[in-house]
């Protein structure tokens, strides 16, 4: 599988940016402190706390978060984005969400459970497979890479 390949299907952009636009707010939280997060030095501290999760760790928890998802927004490097997600939330499953049981919507004041992780895997392994589809970057390139010129579709009126 080449990096870079990719189709331009519709279904793949949607994939790419539904799990861009959820991932996005979480790792602003984490690296910028939007959305009521703790930016770096409080995201670091607290998995250390919580969690036990050295900060090189954590730092890499926010660059997937933060740089996967900007970089799935544009469809660059596609593959490498989502595979980073996608071990955050095998992470998020196996540290946190797991032992909640499966609904996001758990007891009160306890941590939800793994639905929306299984449902964020889902698309990352489609676009592990797929790579970044239309209107992507990675099409772009693959298109100058391999010297062709992205087709533009002609339409017959019947």
């Amino acid at each position: 599988m080449r990096l870079l390949a990719t189709g331009d299907r519709l279904s793949t952009l949607i994939a790419r940016l539904s799990l861009a636009v959820v991932m996005f707010p979480h790792g602003a939280q984490k690296a910028l402190g939007w959305f009521g997060g703790a930016g770096v030095g409080g995201t670091i501290s607290g998995m250390q706390q919580t969690l036990g999760l050295p900060a090189w760790l954590t730092a890499l928890v926010i660059a997937a978060e933060f740089l996967g998802s900007t970089a799935l927004l544009f469809g660059f490097l596609t593959r490498i984005a989502a595979f980073g997600i996608g071990c955050v939330m095998v992470g998020a499953i196996a540290l946190v969400h797991g032992r909640h049981g499966f609904f996001l919507s758990g007891a009160p004041g306890e941590p939800p459970g793994f639905e929306y992780h299984l449902l964020a895997l889902g698309l990352v392994i489609v676009l592990l497979i797929e790579g970044g589809g239309k209107w992507s970057l990675d099409l772009a390139l693959w298109h100058r890479r391999m010297g062709a010129v992205v087709p533009i579709k002609k339409h017959r009126v019947a």
